[in-house]
C-alpha cells in the first residue's frame, strides 16, 4: 500500500471465508464469495469500573469480539455446505437438517477508501441461517438479499480481527487472501 492514509471510507468487495481448521487457530484455503452488498460489525465488550477513594479508581475493558451481519446478493451453495452444514442428495437437491451443525470460519473482504482498500479478517465467526424472502415484480426488477448473523468471538490466543494499515508491507498485502493472515510474533518472542 501507499504511506498516504485513508480518509474516508465506503463499499465493501472481496469477501472471502474459510474453514477452521481445528480447535486452535488454524484456517483452511479461503474460498472467494462474490456479490457483497453490505456488512456492520458491532465490537462486543464491556467496561467495568472499580471504585475506591470516592471515586473511579481503575476501570478494565472486555473484548468479547465482534457481533454483526453479512449482506449478500446470494448466499452461494458452497457456503451453505461447507459453514452452515446443508447437504446436497443424490439429485443435487439442497437439504437443510435441523440436526446438522455449523462450522466456525474466519471472514475477509475489502472496504475501498479515498487511497486504496484496507484488507481484514475476522477471525472464529459463526454464522446464522439466512431467511428466504422474495417479492412479486412490479414495474421494475429490484433484486432481493440474503443476510447472516455472524458473531465472532476472540481465538484461543485472543486474537479476534487482523487488517491492513497504510504501513502494510506490498507483499502482505498481495497475498492477503492466500491464506488467514494470522499474526507474527514480536521481537520480545510474544505474539501480537
Amino acid at each position: 500500500m501507499s504511506n498516504k492514509k485513508n480518509k474516508v471510507k465506503f463499499n465493501i468487495k472481496n469477501v472471502h471465508y474459510a474453514l477452521k481448521e481445528d480447535s486452535r487457530i488454524g484456517y483452511g484455503k479461503p474460498i472467494a464469495v462474490p456479490g457483497a452488498v453490505s456488512v456492520s460489525f458491532e465490537a462486543k465488550g464491556e467496561l467495568s469500573p472499580f471504585y475506591a477513594d470516592g471515586i473511579v479508581y481503575y476501570v478494565s475493558s472486555s473484548n468479547g469480539g465482534y457481533e454483526g451481519d453479512l449482506e449478500m446478493a446470494l448466499i452461494p451453495d458452497q457456503f451453505r455446505v461447507d459453514v452452515l452444514g446443508e447437504e446436497k442428495d443424490d439429485n443435487n437437491v439442497m437439504v437443510e437438517n435441523t440436526n446438522a451443525q455449523t462450522k466456525a470460519f474466519a471472514l475477509g473482504f475489502d472496504i475501498d477508501g479515498d487511497i486504496g482498500p484496507t484488507r481484514f479478517w475476522f477471525l472464529n465467526c459463526t454464522a446464522t441461517r439466512p431467511s428466504t424472502e422474495s417479492s412479486t415484480t412490479e414495474d421494475k426488477k429490484e433484486p432481493t438479499t440474503d443476510k447472516i448473523s455472524l458473531t465472532c468471538a476472540p481465538n484461543p490466543d485472543g486474537n479476534v480481527r487482523t487488517k491492513t494499515t497504510e504501513d502494510t508491507p506490498q507483499e502482505v498485502y498481495a497475498v492477503w487472501y492466500d491464506a488467514v493472515y494470522l499474526p507474527v510474533k514480536a521481537q520480545g518472542g510474544s505474539t501480537l
